[in-house]
């Protein structure tokens, strides 16, 4: 089978598209033929050695994945051939014809779910649930500040806030990409590169401040965020999509009684099963009820990967973008 290899912690343009063996399940492995494969931020990073994971080497990166299940492990029982699925591995391996995983990384989707949906559900829209619910709690009413608000856990923050009943404040470089935002349901819109962020935090809180910002950026816009904090606020830190990682000044928590949270949802994944499972369904009554969606900005062949990535990487995505095998 065809496979995108990372042979050594290296710039994306280094990757190579080839020939490996097909995947033989263990005894709770399922094997999957990959219909469409999700690109993500931290594929980006994971390649470069540059995240908080370090797969052996060589491996195929890619963290999520949707296809039909081709073979399953004498000890899996509650799936078989055939079925349509969603999956997420432990960080890699969904870049390729091909996927193996445990059986309990797989997921059944309905048959009217588009793979190229199933396959960029699950990341964007899980950790911005994850965060949301879990580690902000934010409730109906409160305000929430979206940093990134066009990216793909951005516009996944968006809609699962407005599910949720929150008035959502969309933070962007353009404004075309506020345009976005504001069709996938924000109620305020901020464009950063032509107006003053904290000021106009100030002013459409009316003075009282944020109570949840969802930051997967980092840089600047953190550190305006930081100063514009309502007390018992929740500032989540998600990623540094901009290259800087911000340092916060820790009296401001201690002054204005709010706190910084982290939101890492491959581990909350691991650590939480329950809980996630139950987060699945939830996604799912969303995504059927159209409170959700995906926005898929591009769709591109397999081959294409380090373009994908590199897409990525500049920031030029609107929303997800798409592997096909």
């Amino acid at each position: 089978m065809k496979a995108i290899i990372c042979k050594h912690y290296a710039p994306i343009q280094e990757l190579v598209y080839q020939d490996i063996p097909d995947p033989i399940p263990e005894a709770n492995e399922v094997v999957v033929a990959v219909k469409a494969a999700g690109v993500n931020f931290p594929d980006a990073l994971i390649v470069q050695g540059l995240y908080q994971d370090k797969p052996a080497l060589p491996f195929t990166p890619g963290l999520e994945f949707a296809g039909e299940i081709l073979s399953c492990g004498k000890d899996v029982t509650r799936l078989t051939a055939g079925t349509r699925v969603l999956g997420f591995s432990a960080g890699y391996g969904a870049y390729a014809e091909q996927v193996k995983c445990h059986a309990t990384s797989v997921v059944a989707i309905p048959d009217d779910m588009p793979f190229v949906d199933a396959a960029n559900l699950v990341c964007a829209h899980g950790t911005a649930q994850h965060a949301l619910r879990q580690r902000a709690n934010i409730q109906p009413g409160e305000t929430l500040v979206v940093l990134g608000a066009a990216g793909g856990t951005g516009i996944a923050a968006v809609q699962i806030g407005k599910a949720i009943g929150a008035r959502v404040i969309a933070v962007c470089s353009s404004a075309e990409k506020l345009e976005i935002a504001k069709a996938n349901g924000a109620d305020e819109l901020v464009n950063y590169s032509e107006q003053d962020l904290k000021a106009e935090l100030k002013r459409i809180t009316q003075g009282k401040g944020v109570d949840v910002v969802f930051d997967p950026v980092g840089g600047d816009a953190f550190n305006i965020c930081s100063r514009c904090m309502a007390r018992n606020g929740r500032l989540l830190v998600i990623g540094f999509a901009s290259g800087e990682i911000p340092k916060l000044p820790v009296n401001l928590t201690l002054v204005k009684e709010y706190s910084l949270i982290g939101v890492f949802w491959g581990s909350f994944t691991q650590h939480e099963p329950q809980v996630f499972a139950n987060n699945l369904k939830e996604l799912f009554q969303w995504y059927r009820n159209r409170q959700i969606k995906v926005i898929t900005d591009a769709e591109l062949p397999l081959a294409e990967a380090v373009d994908a990535l590199q897409m990525m990487v500049e920031r030029k995505v609107k929303g997800k973008v798409v592997l096909l095998p």
